[in-house]
This record gives structure tokens, C-alpha cells and sequence, in this order.
């Protein structure tokens, strides 16, 4: 046997290749299909978590400016070992990275309350993973997932992607505030907005096409007629005083650079407790730990669909590992400072190029450990050349609501009010709150108090509280 023989046939019977009907070379591509489909994370992430604020007015990593580039590259590091632990250890064509909705829970419902800090923020997210991590080693997350009913974690996802649609049209300047009807179209007259509609038509046409990879190309495109612009017209940021320049300008800074890490362990475990309370905390946990959880059993399944791994009772190989590491990239997300680390969908695009082993996702995991190279071409990406990401990520989060009776009123009010209550208060645990507590309170109505799960009659009581606090803190003048 020749020496490059033996190696592959080494690689073919640890990641099973030849018996799920696939090849090295297929899994190679599948890999890097499944990297171009989601690479956008690396600048989408940062534009996220780095352009806003915490509760004591600094931005992530320090100071009073965002710090894009250094978000960039602990984003595509903590991905690229995420993804690269899924593959070897659960041997599944599923790769891993900061998860959108998640990170905009973080930003808008964590890390901005008064006195939150972003390491507070980040030490909230370890937390999750630590309690999700224990609840999938006890069996106890199964009791979870009983508990919630199908059309509510349904309507948590569909919430989140109207939720973060709404973040991508209003930071684009798209739509804006109004005095008289709340939100109203933004000036279309301006060069940024014609950046924003030109990426977001060409993400419609390319998905409408199946192009893979047309999140990506679309934010390629769109940054390249931003760049245009910008140094033909230097157009500038955004103000009052230049209300037709970009929320965040394409800057040049160099094209390679040695990555800065330096955001990796700036998380403080016990903070939140000292600046939010330990009932928000836990609400906070528990609406983390949630749509982590749902978010990851539903790609999980879907990719097994798609690579025909399920079994006959709908469950993938080595779900147990699956949901282990899964569990790990909340913890590491948290510990890198980049938000909870969870299953990408986008996988289905390697999945359907032929991916079927974990060796796909080892293959996603490297391209992301080299793109920490190339973090400073982050700051050539502004936010209207990204946002077309997030509303079409929105509306494929969105299509979920077919899951749902909507004829059924003990589901279909619980469920409308989680997906509308999300974007109308910019609060994603609002919006879970609201809808736990109109499904406990429809139940009560009918008569059928005893369908309520002990642990939703828990956790609706905690959003009593939750709800309650401020009214309260209000009425005894503290």
C-alpha cells in the first residue's frame, strides 16, 4: 500500500466514509461548501455583538469604538474548533459557529441592561452552556423538550428570525423611527440603501435559484459596490449632519494581519449576578438555554434528513455526542467572548453537495481557523452590505410558522404573541414570555389546566415576576 493510500484509507474508516456512500474527495468539497454558505457569520457576528454598547457604554473588547476586527477573528477561531471537535467526536456533517438570534439576544436583552457589562454578558452565556451541558448528560433536556409544546418552539424561532429581520432593516437605514406610525421607510434616495437593495435583490435571486452559497455572494457583491462608492463619492459614516452615509464605512486596514485574540477569556461568571438580579438572570438563562436547545434538536434532524442518517424512529447517529458538543460551543462561545456557539443549517449545503461524515466538518472547522488570517477585510464590510443576510436568514427562520395550527386557539395565540412580541419590544425573552404565559393562561380558560406541564406552570411564574418587577420597583418608588 502506497503512503498516500494509507493515510486516506485510515481517514475512511474512522469517519466510516466509504460506508455512508461517500468519498474523501466529497467530503472535502461538501466541507467547503458548507464554510462558503456560512462564512458570513465571521463578518455578520462582529456587526452584531461589536457595534452596540453594553450597560456602561463600551463596546466589545474595550473602549469606546468597536473593535470589528479582533470580534472577527475569535469568531472564526472558536468556529473552526467547534466544528472541527463536531466532526471528530460525533462524526456528523453538521458545523458549528456564533448563532444568529442567539447573539442578538445577548446584544439587545443582555448586554445592554443598565450596569451589564460585556463580560457579564459573556459569563451569562457559559452559564447556559454549563446547564444545557448537565441537562444533556442527565437526560433531563428531553424532559425540557416534552415539556414545551412543539407549536411554542416553533414560534421561538419564527420570532427570532422577525426579530432579527427587523434588527437588519432598521441598522440599514431601511426603515427608521417615526413619530406618527412607530417605524416608516428610511430615505431611499441614498447611496447606502441602494448597497442594502442591491445585495438584498441579489440574495432573493440567488436563493430563489438555489445558487449555494448566495448569502455569501450577495454580502461579496454588495461590500464590492460599497467600496466603489465610498472612494469615488466618500460618502463617510453616518450622522445627523450626513444622513446619506453608511452606518459603518468600508475601510481599508490591510488584507492579512496576525490575529488578535485577545478577547478570548474576558467573561465574568458572577457579575450578572450583582447587575441584574438573580430572577432576570435565571429568565435570561432559561431564554438562552431554550432556543439554543430547540434551534439545535431542529438542524440537527433536518441534516440527518438531508443526508439520509436518520434512523427509523427520525433520530441521527450519535445524538447524544451531537448534542454534547453542541452544549461545549455555548460554553466555548462564551469563554471566546463571541456569543453561544451553535449548529449552522447552512450545513445542509455541504449536506447536499454529498457531504455525509464528520470529516466535512473538520474540512468547515480549518477553512475557518485560516480565515482568522483575514479578520481586518472585516472593516471593508458595512452594515448595509451585510444586513441583506440577516433578513433573508430571517425569513427562512420565519418559514417555520407552517408548523403551527393556526386553527388550534390553545397553539395559535400563545404562538402569535411569542412571534410578534419579539420585534415589537426588540426583546426576544419578552416575546417567549408572553407566549408561555397565554398558553397557561388559554389552558386555564378552557378548562384543561392539567395539560400544563409542572415545568411550564414553573417557568410561566418566572415571567410573572419578570414582567412584574419594574411595576413593582415603580409602585413602592425603589
Amino acid at each position: 500500500m502506497s503512503t498516500t493510500t494509507a493515510p486516506r484509507a485510515a481517514i475512511d474508516r474512522f469517519f466510516r466514509i466509504a460506508e455512508r456512500g461517500s468519498t474523501v474527495g466529497t467530503e472535502i468539497r461538501g466541507g467547503l461548501v458548507t464554510f462558503f454558505a456560512m462564512s458570513y457569520i465571521v463578518v455578520l457576528n462582529p456587526l452584531i455583538i461589536g457595534t452596540s454598547a453594553d450597560g456602561t457604554g463600551e463596546f466589545l473588547g474595550g473602549g469606546d469604538a468597536p473593535n470589528l476586527g479582533m470580534i472577527a477573528s475569535a469568531t472564526a477561531l472558536v468556529a473552526g474548533v467547534m466544528s472541527i471537535l463536531m466532526g471528530v467526536v460525533a462524526n456528523f456533517p453538521l458545523a458549528m459557529a456564533a448563532g444568529l438570534g442567539l447573539n442578538a439576544v445577548v446584544t439587545y436583552s443582555i448586554a445592554a441592561l443598565p450596569g451589564v457589562t460585556w463580560a457579564d454578558a459573556m459569563g451569562v452565556i457559559v452559564i447556559e452552556g454549563v446547564l444545557i451541558l448537565i441537562l444533556v448528560l442527565t437526560g433531563f433536556r428531553e424532559a425540557v423538550f416534552r415539556a414545551v409544546p412543539t407549536p411554542l418552539k416553533t414560534a421561538i424561532g419564527a420570532g427570532i428570525g422577525l426579530f432579527i429581520t427587523l434588527i437588519g432593516l432598521s441598522n440599514a437605514g431601511f426603515v427608521t423611527g417615526d413619530g406618527s406610525t412607530i417605524l416608516a421607510l428610511g430615505d431611499l434616495g441614498t447611496w447606502p440603501i441602494l448597497v442594502f437593495v442591491v445585495g438584498l435583490v441579489l440574495a432573493i435571486v440567488l436563493h430563489a435559484r438555489g445558487v449555494k452559497g448566495a448569502i455569501l455572494i450577495s454580502v461579496l457583491v454588495a461590500t464590492a459596490l460599497a467600496i466603489v462608492l465610498e472612494n469615488t463619492l466618500h460618502l463617510g459614516a453616518r450622522s445627523d449632519e450626513n444622513p446619506g452615509g453608511f452606518n459603518s464605512p468600508p475601510t481599508f486596514t490591510g488584507v492579512v494581519a496576525v490575529p488578535d485574540f485577545s478577547l478570548l477569556g474576558q467573561f465574568d461568571l458572577l457579575g450578572s449576578f450583582q447587575s441584574i438580579g438573580i430572577v432576570t438572570l435565571v429568565l435570561l438563562v432559561f431564554t438562552l438555554l431554550l432556543a439554543d436547545f430547540f434551534d439545535t434538536m431542529g438542524t440537527m434532524v433536518a441534516i440527518g434528513a438531508e443526508a439520509k442518517l436518520l434512523d427509523k424512529d427520525g433520530n441521527p447517529p450519535r445524538t447524544k455526542q451531537i448534542l454534547v458538543v453542541d452544549s461545549l460551543g455555548a460554553v466555548a462561545g462564551g469563554m471566546g467572548s463571541v456569543s453561544s456557539n451553535t449548529a449552522f443549517v447552512e450545513s445542509t449545503a455541504g449536506v447536499g453537495d454529498g457531504a455525509r461524515t464528520g470529516l466535512a466538518s473538520v474540512v468547515t472547522g480549518i477553512a475557518f481557523l485560516l480565515s482568522t488570517l483575514f479578520a481586518p477585510l472585516v472593516a471593508l464590510v458595512p452594515y448595509e452590505a451585510a444586513a441583506p443576510a440577516l433578513v433573508l436568514v430571517g425569513f427562512l427562520m420565519l418559514t417555520q410558522v407552517t408548523g403551527i395550527d393556526w386553527k388550534d386557539v390553545e397553539v395559535a395565540l400563545p404562538a402569535f404573541l411569542t412571534i410578534v412580541v419579539m420585534p415589537f419590544t426588540y426583546s426576544i425573552a419578552d416575546g417567549i414570555g408572553a407566549g408561555f404565559i397565554a398558553f397557561i393562561v388559554v389552558k386555564l380558560a378552557r378548562g384543561k389546566a392539567r395539560d400544563v406541564h409542572w415545568l411550564m406552570w414553573l417557568v410561566g411564574a418566572l415571567f410573572v415576576v419578570y414582567f412584574a418587577i419594574e411595576p413593582l420597583r415603580a409602585l413602592l418608588g425603589a
